[in-house]
């Protein structure tokens, strides 16, 4: 857990150390993982499944392995683990695969803090298979109204799709409690896992869900890799939502016999030297320890509240106090994207926009924010040099 193990810190940004949080967008690499990756382009890579030649076998082993660390990582089997290019992939997989099943009438519950990736899929299905996506309410504060999603669930529920933690308010999300009320009314879960298994530890096992998706770049690993958990048993019964190689057993001019999953879900060849990078990143952070992890975070975040609460006008999306590993706010007066860029030149990033989650941005009666999200590379002096900046840039445009 130390800043040196991340190589792009020796970088200089117009001539300022880097301080980087845009981490809830995607983190930096450290070196372990940037090896790992290296290491396999140079020295065994081929392709997976297929080789009967020594460097496949050794690739395949390896590609395998990775399936095991992140079934290790989140306590599951490793058949309950299909490899996807990121959550979005996962979540979408989810939707055209099991969202077929449904028929018109079937009702999806979402929340009004979700992700576009687990919004737009169900809409879409919706327009084409007529099921009702229904949303329950976030509080002002930025947690869910568990009172509102009980009014709203009921037997014509299938599936129940909720984010671990808001990539907007920062603030963690009841699963286990949803997901006990929603197997209650017979409804699955799907849970957007992005945000928040990077800051705390996940046992799929223990939270009881149907779908868990996350993406490898916020866990510290490379881009392009990601997985989605989910129950073989149901998969199996499932309609495959992409055809190609290695997710077949017989193909003939007639019809075609499919894999069980893992397999069945993941045409083609896969993102293999990204699957060991992934992997890699897991073993990094396990090594480190996910719970003095979060105690780092505790820190850095409550200095970073501080911060900004010292600054006159800063005004959070939802209630500061809740928040776990971001803070999305404006500044009375100003816009973000002129705040962004004077931060910018000083060598802080950060995030600008409605990150993905207009319909949650606008509930706040905004159309855009600066995010400010943090990893476990950041440190005290991050901080301190954030605020000075913020409070330079705001001095700059007033």
């Amino acid at each position: 857990m130390n800043k040196k193990d991340f190589p792009i810190f020796n970088e200089k940004i117009y001539g300022n150390p880097l301080i980087f949080l845009d981490s809830a967008a995607s983190a930096q690499k450290p070196d372990v993982v940037l090896n790992a990756m290296e290491k396999m382009a140079r020295t065994y890579y081929a392709n997976v499944h297929r080789g009967a030649y020594y460097l496949s076998e050794m690739s395949t082993i390896a590609y395998e392995d990775a399936r095991k660390t992140v079934a290790h990582f989140i306590g599951a089997r490793e058949k309950d683990i299909i490899f996807v290019r990121g959550a979005t992939e996962g979540l979408n997989l989810i939707a055209q695969t099991y969202g077929r099943t449904l028929k018109e009438g079937d009702e999806v519950l979402l929340t009004e803090a979700e992700h576009h990736s687990n919004l737009v899929p169900w809409q879409l299905l919706a327009s084409e298979k007529g099921i009702i996506v229904k949303f329950a309410e976030v509080t002002e504060e930025g947690t869910l109204n568990i009172d509102d999603f009980k009014s709203k669930l009921s037997d014509k529920t299938k599936l129940v799709g909720i984010t671990h933690m808001s990539n907007v308010l920062g603030t963690l999300f009841p699963i286990k409690e949803v997901t006990r009320l929603a197997h209650e009314a017979g409804a699955l879960v799907l849970i957007d896992g992005c945000q928040g298994i990077v800051h705390e530890k996940v046992d799929v096992s223990e939270i009881g869900c149907d779908f868990y998706a996350a993406s490898g770049h916020k866990l510290y690993g490379p881009t392009g890799i990601g997985f989605l958990y989910a129950k073989a048993e149901l998969m199996n019964t499932l309609q495959p939502w992409q055809g190609g190689g290695d997710m077949v057993k017989t193909v003939t001019f007639e019809k075609s016999t499919f894999a069980e999953t893992p397999a069945r879900f993941e045409a083609g060849t896969p993102a293999i030297i990204e699957a060991i990078g992934f992997a890699e990143a897991l073993r990094y952070l396990e090594k480190a320890d996910i719970e003095e992890i979060e105690k780092h975070e505790e820190k850095i975040m409550n200095a970073l509240k501080d911060g900004l609460w010292s600054i006159k006008g800063v005004k959070p999306l939802g209630d500061m106090s809740l928040k776990k590993s971001l803070v999305s706010f404006n500044i009375e007066g100003l816009h973000p994207q002129d705040v962004a860029m004077l931060l910018d030149k000083q060598g802080v990033a950060v995030r600008v926009g409605h990150h993905c989650a207009e319909p949650v941005t606008e509930k706040y009666g905004v159309s855009s924010s600066i995010r400010a999200s943090i990893g476990l590379y950041n440190d005290l002096e991050d901080i301190t040099a954030f605020i000075k900046a913020l409070e330079k840039s705001k001095a700059i445009l007033l």
